[in-house]
């Protein structure tokens, strides 16, 4: 398991190089301040504040959820009188105290990296769409050692699904941020947001606004083997969800980083990169599902087809994301009339989304994305957890029930 990890971690790897070629306009002048909450639930494999590696070894199991948020605090302004230093104030619902500090992370020395950079070995099958079987044209094969620095296959990444970075260091006069290195407290199960929010400091004007939309419900997943060689990944239906997406990697053979890899995407054309794996604007979801770039938030399965099993073997790790609601405020608001010009002192961003892990291919390991067992029944969870047989990977080996 160890030999399957190795690949497994070079090709996310890779992928997250790929995926973070993102398309999106750019940005147009703005307020003094512009804040956005990036609000997650995440559930199955390594959620909850759970170890991954642990689980894999013998150690803590899946099927957690987590919520976690990302606050981010962008100005065009210095800071008066001193450091930057702002806070957001949370309704007593978060359990995460009066406030959470927005902290300015500090600059990195010119020609830093964030560590070592090597160029990946081996060879990336790309695949795509939901069904049984593949589609005409399908691998794509990239092959790392012919690839030279920021050159990919043409025709891969479409400008379709835009990405909304929101402000950033490299866009703010002034920034902060959470969580920190002086602030990383995780919500709690039990946490809300609902309430009201302010944010103050002494480099934006004060922001004031109220969430009537909590956190979304967990996604459970689960796949399970078809007489065809394909797997069915199924997932309960999520409230508010307006639309899903899902991606997997796996390693066709086990040790050394030249393995092969396998990327796999739900979209049934070469969509990949963008906000795909990110957050998407409801506007700009039922656009996706029209192109069956998305997948509408009727559907609750899909077919990952015998192709793709077959390449990457008996380990593949997925991902799937259900896209949620987006409010957004501003002060002064927007005049009803669109004529009128319109200049905010500040705009917040609040957007949602479910997402969780599901491991395929290993025998009594699909349903380990399941949350507490509440699998795609679409109850979403709420019945009382059967109890099951967990089977682990340890040390010595393969642990079945």
């Amino acid at each position: 398991m160890r030999r399957h990890l190795i690949p497994l971690a070079a090709g996310a790897a890779a992928i997250a190089t790929f995926v973070s070629i993102g398309y999106s306009a750019p940005p147009a002048v703005g307020p003094k301040a512009r804040y956005q909450m990036d609000v997650a639930t995440t559930s199955g494999f390594g959620a909850g504040g759970a170890n991954p590696m642990k689980m894999m070894f013998g150690g803590g199991r899946g099927g957690s959820v987590a919520h976690t948020l990302i606050l981010r605090l962008g100005s065009t302004l210095a800071p008066a009188g001193g450091a930057p230093q702002a806070d957001h104030f949370m309704p007593a619902g978060m359990q995460l105290g009066p406030s959470v500090p927005l902290t300015s992370p500090q600059p990195r020395p010119t020609g830093e990296m964030p560590g070592e950079m090597r160029r990946p070995k081996g060879r990336l099958l790309i695949f795509w769409g939901c069904g049984a079987h593949v589609g005409a044209g399908q691998p794509v094969i990239v092959d790392f050692s012919k690839l030279g620095q920021q050159q990919f296959p043409p025709g891969l990444f479409t400008a379709d699904v835009p990405v909304d970075h929101g402000p950033t260091a490299a866009t703010s006069r002034t920034y902060g941020e959470w969580p920190n290195s002086q602030s990383n407290k995780s919500a709690k199960p039990g946490s809300s947001l609902i309430g009201d929010h302010r944010v103050a400091g002494n480099y934006s004007p004060e922001i004031k606004f109220a969430l009537d939309q909590d956190f979304m419900a967990p996604l459970n997943g689960r796949g399970s083997e078809q007489s065809d060689g394909s797997q069915m990944l199924s997932w309960n239906s999520v409230p508010l969800a307006t639309g899903y997406y899902a991606w997997l990697i796996g390693a066709q053979r086990s040790g050394g980083e030249g393995a092969d890899m396998v990327w796999w995407t739900s979209a049934s054309g070469k969509q990949f990169g963008g906000g795909l794996a990110d957050w998407i604007a409801p506007d700009v979801v039922p656009g996706l599902i029209a192109r069956k770039i998305v997948m509408p938030p009727s559907q609750t399965s899909c077919q990952i087809p015998t192709e793709v099993k077959r390449a990457a073997g008996g380990f593949m790790m997925t991902q799937l994301y259900a896209y949620g609601p987006e409010r957004n405020f501003a002060y002064p608001p927007r005049p009803a009339n669109p004529r009128l010009p319109w200049k905010p002192d500040w705009t917040a961003k609040v957007r949602y989304r479910s997402n969780t892990t599901v491991m395929l291919g290993i025998p009594g390991m699909e349903d380990m994305g399941d949350n507490d067992g509440g699998a795609a029944n679409g109850n979403g969870g709420n019945e009382a957890p059967k109890k099951k047989c967990k089977p682990r990977i340890t040390l010595g080996g393969f642990k079945p029930c």
